[in-house]
């Protein structure tokens, strides 16, 4: 028969405190809280049918860091809600990604060329191919041997199906797991994973502040999902501080908010006096 010692499980049990509920939601709060910013993102483009405002490097740009802070995790490890976070995250991404992949499918009124991960160049010069009705010129422009990674870098994250997002993360993730296999001892090797890692999330709203410099409007993009990245970015940089987390985390806390303040400088340029500028032109 077995008697339960209600004192040992007691002890075994954390105290309930204001400090441990503090410390608890904090923890939460790190682990989901950066998922909050992308909930209107996707609610807006889920409405429009329409995510030509938002910028899929963003989603690349979080997949990378946060694959490599999982791989920096294995060589100095750090809080268990920073690898959850990471894990939550990629995701996150994944379900963004495959929604602006669904939606660009369903908005072309005539499908555009399939482009895939594994695609290579096969022909140069196909519509000339095809004008002259011979093949000839295209067999001879195909490469030979064509191989896995033989694919064409200018269409790279510009995938029409999302089986080849799915790919890459896995080629990815392989990569780097031979790379920690070999070099984990290195020191050197996991810091620079470390700074990889944080310096790609520091780099998070420069794909989107670039997207807005393109298309010289922020027409598209989800104020709320920038409001909620400073909100994230400052809470965790104060968190990451108070943590006393490897200094790699907190320097990309700092970067971000900086990039994020710089999006919102673009929301009040392309919202507010380019609108005026462009207004009393109209008039004049």
């Amino acid at each position: 028969m077995v008697v339960l010692d209600l004192d040992m499980i007691s002890m075994e049990l954390p105290e309930v405190s204001f400090q441990n509920i503090i410390r608890w939601g904090s923890a939460s709060a790190m682990m989901f809280g950066g998922v909050v910013p992308f909930i209107p993102q996707y609610a807006d483009i889920k409405r429009s049918a329409n995510a030509d405002g938002f910028s899929t490097f963003v989603c690349l740009t979080l997949l990378v860091a946060n694959i490599l802070r999982i791989m920096f995790w294995f060589g100095k490890f750090y809080e268990f809600p920073l690898l959850f976070q990471s894990i939550i995250m990629i995701l996150t991404m994944i379900v963004m990604m495959h929604l602006c992949v669904t939606v660009k499918q369903k908005s072309e009124i005539i499908a555009s060329k399939s482009r895939t991960f594994t695609d290579g160049k096969k022909c140069l010069k196909t519509e000339e191919c095809y004008s002259s009705h011979t093949t000839s010129c295209c067999h001879a422009n195909t490469l030979p041997g064509r191989t896995f990674l033989d694919f064409d870098t200018r269409y790279f994250w510009k995938w029409t199906d999302f089986a080849s997002y799915l790919q890459f993360l896995i080629f990815f993730v392989a990569f780097l797991t031979l790379m920690n296999f070999l070099f984990l001892e290195s020191t050197f090797y996991v810091e620079t994973v470390g700074f990889l890692a944080v310096f790609a999330e520091a780099c998070l709203g420069v794909p989107q502040f670039y997207k807005n410099f393109q298309n010289k409007s922020t027409v598209g993009m989800s104020k709320k999902m920038v409001g909620f990245w400073t909100l994230g970015d400052v809470f965790k940089t104060v968190y990451f501080i108070l943590r006393a987390a490897p200094a790699q985390f907190w320097i990309c806390g700092v970067l971000q908010i900086s990039i994020d303040l710089s999006i919102f400088a673009q929301v009040l340029y392309y919202g507010g006096f380019q609108g005026r500028i462009m207004s009393k032109s109209a008039v004049s």
